[in-house]
């Protein structure tokens, strides 16, 4: 029994991790907003699948067209079946679109929309959106969206080959209620100066991220109670001249409203206002696409069209090449520009029916020049139709590229959001069709229903299938031609076997579409080891990254290291909370203490010592066992009965929420002054208020009851019948202790088990266990408990409402706001937020540069791109090159030295064999995480006259291990510097000894 919460309005369960990104206040704003979209081409249907996975109240398809085979290669939604019975596009998807979340009405329409059209259907609409639509049809739609009151939003999109557009009009005055989604910090005040105008100076010098113009709130700040920006850490905040004096305390948070004005296409085109990603390519490029939107393409690779297009755009900044690029390929499809721009539009119509986000101003531009580029000296006959599937691509790339794509090998690490992003992709390119091609997919993951948001290829009838193996089957349902093998395992050391040196030099490219860091660079280790191409990337809520990394080319996944997670304090999430993340944390913390650690600790002891006797008798005998204070202080105060665990509960309050409080004031009272006169008791210490005990604050019994195998019945959990129990409950008298409360900061948490006893504790131990032994409790039984495993997506279990509630009784404590459900189980489940649509947009950029890694580009071709959506802002930028190592030795990440041994060989013979091949003088051996060889550690040097196989002991069919061996630099006092892997082979041959 926990306490009772105020839950969330009820949204659909495959919503869950999208609440995250978008909050409970814009998903009910969704659930009640309608969008009309026009245009079932690729860039359609990807709008389509992203706002109704998202979960809009409708959807309502437009498309006049009928279904043909160039289709096949652009829209995933659409079969051959399809093309041969020449059904409409908007018939054939609609029903597939609706799949996708049974609580979007989806319905379609396929009138005529053209410049006579009575546009007052549109007024039921919250968002229109067009695509694959003439620009004088989307200014006159534009024009009658933005006279509406209130304006119904309007968003265009294009695409024309490699150059993709999006604009956005929101009306004249568009409220955004959140511009970025970033959580507003508290940030705490050191002063503030009673003066016009009065200066505010945050706590630490900390940077207070305000831009002038903007407003903030104020709380709990003493003295000035009535209660423009100076430098990073002090800002104005107008007349204080005439206020109390400060006298301490308070933090001011961010007030994030902020309104946007839009103009109609026809007076942007006059002056756009655009977001250009890639800084690298003159701003010029942004006014290629508007010269030609109103030009009429006659055929591919016409050079016509382009003489007559630059012809028409001389007067205008714009680059030839791109032009001549453009009208080449304008009547082609490139389905990853696709994904990734229908990723950003489906974002900004999110914004447009739920203001969460700053908008788009006004228009979005890319290009994919850079992948055309080094293709346009071929022949014209390279790229016109040949009546299949991917004439719309090769229309773009050519039939050499193509083929080549049908030719590769591709081994693709996760089956989630981006894996499943990813798949669709491959069917779409016709990535691995040859018969000695295909791609390999593997995650060991089941379906399960909160995946439906995000990972399309599932639906309902699919939860607790496995992802590899129905992702496969889905995707061959876009593309019957591919050839996907789908695997159940994980990629990591366990599994070399069966993905073993041979296995990646047989793959043209990797593919990692994972959350788990670890498991994306031990992936890496293995592409750097066999020199194979690897495309990761990776989305947090709103925002997007991608990173390639070529075998020669650019550095490795590993070559960069995120900055360590920033720890909270130990005495802050023991005594001195300030935030609501940490009493969310020290409620998880208590969790893992009662439920996880202690249990699995005694059953550990237990299993160890043969009898409670023997563990008696040594204790006795003067000896310190491990964990003995602990364990067998748990065993006499184990419970035997449902009542008992109520009466643990129940102290386990009065100890956290009660005595805890009453000790710390006891121990610093509230007028207490640190040495140099400073409150103790100010910003950001909070001091604590004791709380007393409620019915309704029940906390926690079934948990115990779990982990001592004590039966109960919903009967027990009744408020009558743990009322009747709580009466009989005896609680001990409080007397203030002595002891002494950690304020130091940089004091880290002791380890309970390893903590010296007292003799006096010794003693304790020793009588408690003579006395369970003597009263017969020293049964098999008692001698084991059940630890339990944190699952916070099993609302019955009561885990979460464990650490919710304690969560909140510690913020109501020291007066912090508290923290709904949604909230805690985010932080203290570390959960990653995601969206359909960022998934899209990354795995669409990886998509593109899948097609240069293809082709063998250059360098300077290849992008790295980071996004959010939210802002939204979009960089891409080259990867970062693979520098040789300097110290006179000249190597990248990309070498691998190798040393031949033999049976006899010794650790001395490897070091003597480094420095005569390579030239360095070695200082330290490591495989693996195992030190081999370093000079400062104990009986280290006597290892350098035992042999290789004795020091690694490999198994009977290791051929070879990889060794890092670092050498001394060039200047003294710096660290030694790693080479590059060293690839040691047992044998003089190489073969397994």
């Amino acid at each position: 029994s926990s306490l009772p919460l105020t839950r969330a309005l009820p949204l659909p369960v495959l919503s869950s991790r999208q609440r995250y990104v978008l909050g409970d206040s814009a998903m009910h704003q969704m659930a009640q907003s309608s969008v009309f979209l026009s245009g079932m081409g690729g860039l359609g249907i990807e709008i389509a699948k992203n706002i109704v996975l998202a979960g809009v109240k409708a959807v309502t398809l437009h498309d006049t067209k009928h279904c043909e085979t160039w289709d096949l290669g652009s829209n995933f939604f659409i079969r051959t079946d399809d093309v041969l019975s020449q059904r409409k596009r908007v018939e054939t998807v609609c029903p597939r679109v609706a799949e996708l979340n049974p609580y979007v009405h989806v319905d379609m329409s396929s009138s005529a929309l053209g410049d006579s059209t009575d546009l007052s259907f549109l007024s039921k609409y919250q968002c229109v959106i067009m695509t694959e639509a003439r620009l004088s049809l989307q200014k006159r739609v534009n024009e009658f969206c933005h006279s509406q009151q209130p304006p119904i939003k309007f968003i265009g999109c294009d695409s024309y080959g490699i150059c993709v557009r999006v604009f956005c009009d929101f009306g004249e005055e568009f409220e955004v209620f959140d511009p970025t989604g970033e959580e507003p910090k508290e940030i705490f005040i050191q002063s503030i100066t009673q003066d016009s105008p009065g200066v505010v100076m945050c706590m630490d010098n900390l940077p207070h991220g305000l831009q002038t113009g903007q407003s903030v709130v104020f709380r709990e700040v003493n003295g000035m109670v009535e209660l423009n920006v100076l430098s990073p850490h002090s800002f104005a905040i107008g007349d204080t001249s005439q206020l109390q004096p400060y006298a301490h305390g308070g933090f001011f948070v961010l007030v994030k409203t902020k309104t946007f004005t839009f103009e109609t296409i026809e007076r942007q085109l006059n002056d756009p206002q655009v977001l250009t990603p890639d800084f690298s390519k003159p701003e010029s490029l942004k006014y290629d696409m508007f010269s030609c939107e109103q030009f009429y393409f006659n055929a591919i690779r016409c050079l016509q069209d382009a003489e007559v297009l630059l012809k028409l755009t001389e007067e205008a900044p714009v680059n030839a090449e791109l032009v001549r690029c453009l009208s080449r390929t304008a009547m082609g499809t490139l389905p990853p520009l696709a994904a990734a721009v229908g990723g950003l539009a489906s974002q900004e119509a999110l914004k447009a029916i739920t203001g969460k986000f700053a908008p788009l101003q006004q228009w979005f531009y890319l290009d994919a020049i850079e992948v055309v580029r080094p293709l346009q000296s071929l022949a014209a006959e390279e790229f016109l139709p040949r009546g299949d599937r991917y004439d719309g691509l090769r229309a773009c790339i050519g039939e050499s590229m193509c083929l080549e794509l049908h030719k590769l090998r591709v081994f693709m690490v996760g089956c989630g959001a981006i894996g499943c992003e990813m798949l669709k992709n491959f069917a779409l390119l016709g990535v691995g069709l040859a018969k000695s091609s295909g791609v390999c997919i593997t995650d060991p993951d089941l379906i399960e229903k909160s995946n439906l948001n995000r990972q399309f290829l599932f639906r309902p009838h699919h939860i607790q299938k496995p992802k590899s193996t129905t992702a496969a089957e889905a995707t061959h349902d876009i593309n019957p031609d591919l050839n996907v093998d789908a695997h159940l395992n994980k990629v990591c050391p366990a599994t070399e076997n069966i993905y073993s040196d041979s296995f990646y030099t047989r793959l043209n490219l990797v593919v990692t579409a994972l959350d788990n860091v670890e498991a994306r660079r031990y992936v890496d280790s293995r592409c750097l080891s066999n020199l194979r191409p690897l495309l990761d990337s990776g989305t947090m809520g709103t925002k997007g990254h991608t990173e390639i990394i070529v075998p020669n080319l650019t550095e490795s996944y590993n070559s960069h290291r995120d900055p360590p997670e920033e720890e909270i304090p130990f005495c802050t999430l023991k005594s001195f909370p300030s935030v609501i993340e940490h009493t969310i944390q020290w409620a998880r913390d208590k969790f893992e203490n009662a439920f996880v650690h202690k249990p699995c600790v005694y059953s550990l002891f237990w299993q160890t010592h043969s009898s409670a006797e023997a563990v008696l008798q040594r204790m006795q005998a003067g000896q310190s066992l491990e964990g003995s204070f602990q364990v067998i202080k748990l065993l006499s105060r184990r419970p035997s009965q449902w009542e008992q665990c109520i009466a643990i509960a129940r102290l386990k309050f009065e100890k956290y929420f009660k005595r805890k409080a009453m000790q710390l004031l006891y121990s610093f009272p509230l007028d207490t002054r640190l040495k140099d006169g400073s409150l103790f008791w100010q910003s950001p210490k909070r001091p604590p208020a004791p709380i007393d005990f409620d019915l309704k604050d029940s906390f926690a019994a079934r948990l115990f009851a779990g982990i001592y195998n004590i039966p109960y019945s919903e009967k027990d959990l009744s408020k009558e019948a743990v009322s009747r129990i709580l009466s009989d409950v005896k609680i001990p008298e409080y007397r203030p202790s002595e002891k002494c409360i950690e304020t130091d900061e940089t004091v880290k948490k002791p380890e309970q088990t390893k903590m010296p006893q007292s003799s006096e504790e010794e003693r304790e131990a020793i009588t408690q266990l003579e006395q369970a032994i003597v009263a017969d409790r020293v049964t098999p039984d008692n001698l084991q408990m059940r630890p339990l495993q944190f699952e916070k997506d099993d609302d019955a279990n009561g885990h979460m409402d464990f650490v919710t509630s304690a969560s909140s009784l510690r913020a109501r404590m020291y007066s912090i706001e508290p923290a709904d459900r949604l909230k805690t189980k985010r932080i203290a489940g570390k959960i990653i937020p995601a969206i359909a649509t960022a998934t899209a947009a990354v795995a669409g950029l990886v998509a593109l540069e899948l097609i240069k890694v293809v082709g063998g580009y250059e360098f300077e071709s290849f992008k790295n791109c980071f996004f959010n959506l939210a802002i939204p802002v979009v960089v891409l930028t080259e990867p970062g090159a693979s520098v040789p190592s300097v110290n006179n030795i000249f190597f990248s990440i990309w070498d691998c030295w190798t040393i031949f041994g033999h049976e006899d060989f010794t650790l001395s013979d490897l070091m003597n064999a480094v420095r005569e091949k390579y030239g360095i003088e070695p200082t330290m051996v490591v495989h693996g995480v195992k030190m081999l060889y370093v000079p400062v550690m104990p009986g280290h040097s006597k290892r350098l006259k035992l042999t290789m196989q004795k020091l690694i002991q490999p198994s009977v069919d290791r051929r070879y291990v990889d060794l890092t061996v670092s050498f001394a630099p060039e200047a003294d006092g710096d660290e030694d510097l790693p080479g590059p892997p060293v690839r040691y082979y047992f044998t003089r041959n190489g073969e397994t000894p």
